[in-house]
């Protein structure tokens, strides 16, 4: 039995080459007793505990005052089946729409300046008016080979994602308009 031989155009898409969402960090800056309302409000956002940021341990900037090991905001991770729901209800915080300057290599970041511009949420007494940012990292298959700490390997410049591959994922996955 001869194997049939498949011209380029029928031959399946290279699996390594799939463009997926990794991650998608939600972030808020804050310092004092803001911190608390900031991640709060993250809280309630994503139904996840908000981690603190703390400055370095030697980190020390007294033009801003910042000191070491000072809080200086919060953070929420969403991996898994969470991301793409979450994903669309806070695009709808901008309308859909993004300028084609925010999307770099492998990840792109808005910032929506009132919580109370996504879809769903309302307004918490308690947290006031606030503001938060959002990055969306994407990655293929093996860069896994990366960021592993035992044998980690590096990994070829065709394998990061694109700017063009990034708009025509959200384009097509999430309606996004990009400017």
């Amino acid at each position: 039995m001869k194997a049939e031989l498949k011209t380029k155009t029928e031959k399946e898409e290279n699996p390594m080459r799939r463009i997926k969402i990794t991650k998608v960090l939600i972030s808020a800056g804050a310092v004092g007793p803001e911190l608390e309302k900031s991640a709060k409000l993250l809280e309630i956002i994503t139904g996840m505990k908000a981690q603190i940021i703390r400055s370095g341990p030697r980190k020390r900037i007294p033009a801003f005052g910042v000191k070491p090991n000072m809080p200086l905001g919060t953070r929420v991770t969403i991996r898994g089946g969470k991301i793409n729901e979450k994903l669309k209800q806070l695009l709808g915080g901008i309308g859909n729409t993004i300028y084609e300057e925010q999307v770099q290599e492998n990840h792109f970041s808005f910032g929506i300046k009132e919580y109370i511009e996504v879809p769903g949420l309302e307004y918490k007494r308690e947290i006031g008016i606030r503001g938060f940012n959002v990055t969306i990292v994407f990655e293929r298959p093996g860069v896994r080979v990366k960021n592993k700490k035992i044998k980690g390997g590096k990994i070829p410049g065709k394998q990061h994602v694109t700017r063009e591959e990034i708009i025509n994922f959200m384009e097509e996955n999430f309606k996004t308009k990009f400017i």
